[in-house]
């Protein structure tokens, strides 16, 4: 009798050859249309209702600031009465009028020029410092990697509104949207630097780094044309971001007292103003308040929407 306690041998299961066509599994898709990381972004963004949103705002926006003369033919200025202090609403004027008895709706339209100019002035700044600072430190490490970030530590410490505060106290004979902007960007670049570093240490490690590298291309050509291209994804999405916040920025400036003076229209400059005369005419402080609101608002969901749209972990997860 066969020893009962003795075990089959374990069958050995091979699938036929003409059943697993290697040639199929193993052949590459040629005829999908090329895609790299800005075409996902660009295929993702397009199925966003946020995206529409935000970029129809924004563009409302910018063509307000530009054309002020195509929404109102009211100068914001030239027809102020005080017989019409704090008054409401009234034919032609939607919105009421100021304590100085001037249109309250012709001065968001031409204070939107302002505050937009000191936001794109902010944000050009901080980009470009944060590009500078992030991408050297980054990349060619070692002592230039040292300098720079401490001096990127120095400028991070210090709150960017506290310091912009005491330079336009110390500028307050000459307050114009170019000072206001460079008290404001000139400290506000760190966080940029900072996530473009971070970004640069793992791309710099990659293959295609290294056959540059290997061909003896230079370091700053692979800085210019390999690394930074593919680092620069999370910076764009804080600029956007950025850009929100300078705006706020120069709106807590100017309701401080120390921001533009107030011959400058903004909305921070009307919402300052308005302060005083709150309880007889909340309008003039609630209608800027709203215009400001939306428009960071904008500036914020279109950041957010990039940000997802250009991180594929997030795309995957959808």
């Amino acid at each position: 009798m066969p020893n009962s306690t003795q075990k089959p041998s374990p069958g050995h299961f091979v699938a036929p050859l003409e059943e697993t066509p290697l040639v199929a599994i193993d052949s590459v898709k040629t005829d999908g249309k090329p895609s790299n990381l800005w075409i996902d972004a660009w295929r993702d963004l397009r199925g966003r209702p946020m995206f529409w949103i935000s970029s129809v705002i924004i563009l409302l926006v910018v063509i307000v600031a530009l054309f002020p003369g195509l929404f109102t033919q009211t100068a914001p200025n030239d027809n102020c009465e005080l017989s019409n202090s704090n008054a409401g609403p009234s034919e032609g004027h939607i919105l009421g009028f100021t304590r100085q008895g001037c249109d309250v709706f012709a001065r968001i339209i031409y204070g939107t020029s302002t505050s937009l100019s000191v936001g794109i002035i902010v944000t050009v700044l901080v980009f470009t410092l944060g590009i500078l600072f992030g991408a050297f430190a980054g990349f060619y490490g070692g002592w230039i990697d040292a300098v720079l970030s401490r001096a990127g530590d120095i400028f991070f410490s210090i709150p960017y509104i506290l310091a912009a505060v005491v330079i336009m106290s110390v500028f307050s004979s000459n307050r114009n949207v170019w000072v206001i902007s460079l008290a404001i960007g000139i400290f506000a670049w760190p966080a940029t630097a900072r996530v473009l570093r971070s970004e640069i240490l793992r791309v710099k490690n990659a293959d295609y780094v290294t056959a540059a590298t290997a061909i003896g291309v230079k370091r700053f050509n692979i800085l210019w044309k390999h690394v930074l291209p593919n680092s620069i994804a999370p910076v764009i999405v804080i600029t956007t971001i950025s850009l929100a916040s300078a705006i706020v920025a120069e709106a807590t400036l100017s309701f401080l007292g120390v921001g533009l003076p107030s011959s400058v229209m903004s909305w921070g400059n009307d919402i300052g103003q308005a302060q005083t005369t709150l309880r007889q005419a909340p309008q003039v402080l609630i209608y800027p308040s709203l215009a400001l609101s939306l428009t960071v608002l904008a500036f914020i969901m279109l950041g957010e929407t990039v940000r997802d749209a250009l991180d594929p972990k997030a795309r995957a997860l959808r």
